[in-house]
């Protein structure tokens, strides 16, 4: 017995940690294991550190940063996932893990689970919210359309563009499903975001897919796919799938079409009937300025009658001063004859002549003339000021009433030449009268075969035969 023990192998820590590596790793080397993740670290270096577990189990579980980029599915806290790898130790702490080199959710109510906590999360960060929707473009110029280059549904878009309104469209082709789809998509939107000033600016976005599974659709479900969408400038329309297929990039776009198909009827109207609507309203226009050129002309003829002549409104003027310069003439000539009799009566009253001599009456009558001869022409000098200063306020209330009324009728006379409907015809538009009874034609069911028109346009006038009913 003392033999046996001596004859046995002796190891070191170190030997009996890789005997022990090379057996676990050569008996577990590809293995499928179910399990629900937990305590789940993204490492700086790009490596994730998780555990799996079971009702009654645990074991460590790494999965490496270039095996993480491939993932189609990214590991998430509480999600039951099925690991494909490798079991192996680690011998400076004599502990096994295990290797994940692919994952995927554990059936199909795993990634409704996954997609029902990430709905919640954006949603109460307010990704979601209609508040910040913005409105599509009525008629857009440039459409962007981001999907598969090679699939049906570019065609079908293409095609329902062309029947309804043609515009330019811009694809950007992107992979629709599998692990690069989700970078794909990204890139085009932040690549319509950096589109160079040498090509057309898209005024909405389209993101489209045919449709398919759960998984197949999963890329659309992505927190990095829904973030780029809600921070794209554009209106986006999101078309991914059946009627019956809801993704998360469907409640952040702006718009979501239940069909690819939808999306192009969404994002333009109908040309034709554009063009209907165009012509009723260009009908309605043109009764509505008939009959406000009609009330307009009733309107300033009205107001012709109403107006003097500036001549007239002269003359009246001229007559009034005729009439205030002879009245001022009249009360001067009283005012004299008013005070020679206050003078006289005074010359009496005061007998002059007893107090003073001969001398003194001489230079008294000659102080007298004098004096009346000073005071009768300031008197008429003032009043030639005031009716000279009269004449001057005339004249300018008469030139600045002139211009007045010049202004006003100019105005009147643009307005007319601008409303008038021969400056619709020199737009390019004609009017045309029925030669028999010389009324307006404003339906063509009103024309009989045969019957003859005659065409006004800006130029002229010309006289034609209607030869068909169509």
């Amino acid at each position: 017995m003392t033999l046996a023990v001596e004859m046995m192998h002796e190891y070191t820590v170190t030997q009996l940690a890789r005997d022990i590596q090379g057996v676990i790793t050569t008996s577990f080397s590809n293995i499928k294991l179910r399990g629900e993740i937990s305590g789940l670290k993204r490492h700086t270096s790009g490596h994730i550190y998780l555990s799996l577990k079971d009702a009654n189990s645990v074991i460590d579980a790494i999965c490496w940063r270039g095996t993480v980029a491939r993932l189609a599915h990214p590991p998430e806290e509480g999600l039951e996932v099925i690991c494909q790898g490798r079991i192996t130790t680690y011998p400076a702490r004599s502990k096994y893990q295990f290797i994940i080199e692919a994952l995927e959710p554990a059936g199909q109510g795993a990634l409704l689970k996954l997609l029902e906590e990430r709905k919640r999360k954006l949603a109460a960060e307010g990704l979601f919210d209609e508040a910040r929707k913005k409105p599509l473009p009525w008629v857009p110029q440039v459409i962007g359309v981001i999907t598969s280059a090679t699939g049906a549904v570019i065609q079908d878009i293409l095609h329902r563009l062309r029947e309804r309104f043609p515009v330019h469209v811009l694809l950007w082709p992107v992979s629709v499903q599998g692990e690069n789809a989700v970078a794909d998509i990204v890139q085009a939107l932040e690549g319509f975001e950096r589109l160079p000033s040498t090509y057309p600016v898209p005024d909405l976005l389209i993101i489209a897919r045919g449709g398919g599974s759960l998984e197949d659709l999963w890329c659309f479900n992505e927190e990095a796919l829904v973030r780029a969408v809600f921070a794209s400038s554009f209106p986006i329309i999101s078309a991914v799938g059946h009627e019956t297929d809801y993704t998360l990039i469907d409640l952040v776009a702006d718009q979501r079409a239940p069909t690819p198909t939808a999306a192009a009827e969404m994002a333009v109207p109908v040309r034709s009937e554009l063009g209907e609507r165009l012509i009723t309203r260009g009908r309605r226009l043109h009764h509505q300025m008939r009959g406000f050129l009609t009330q307009l002309h009733s309107q300033v003829t009205l107001l012709g009658r109403t107006l003097r002549s500036p001549r007239q409104v002269v003359e009246d003027w001229m007559q009034r001063l005729d009439e205030r310069g002879e009245r001022m003439h009249s009360l001067m000539g009283a005012y004299l004859e008013r005070e020679k009799i206050h003078f006289a009566n005074l010359n009496k009253r005061f007998s002059l002549r007893q107090f003073f001599n001969k001398e003194s009456m001489q230079k008294f009558h000659y102080l007298s003339q004098r004096f009346s001869r000073f005071k009768l022409g300031e008197m008429m000098r003032e009043r030639e000021a005031d009716i000279r200063e009269q004449h001057q306020r005339l004249q300018c209330a008469y030139w600045q009433l002139k211009e007045k009324w010049e202004l006003q009728l100019q105005n009147v006379s643009a307005l007319l030449r601008t409303l008038s409907y021969k400056g619709v015809l020199e737009r390019g538009f004609t009017l045309i009268e029925a030669c028999e009874t010389h009324g307006l034609v404003t339906r063509a069911k009103n024309l009989k075969i045969g019957e003859r028109v005659e065409i006004i346009f800006a130029d002229g006038q010309r006289k034609a035969q209607i030869s068909s009913s169509e």
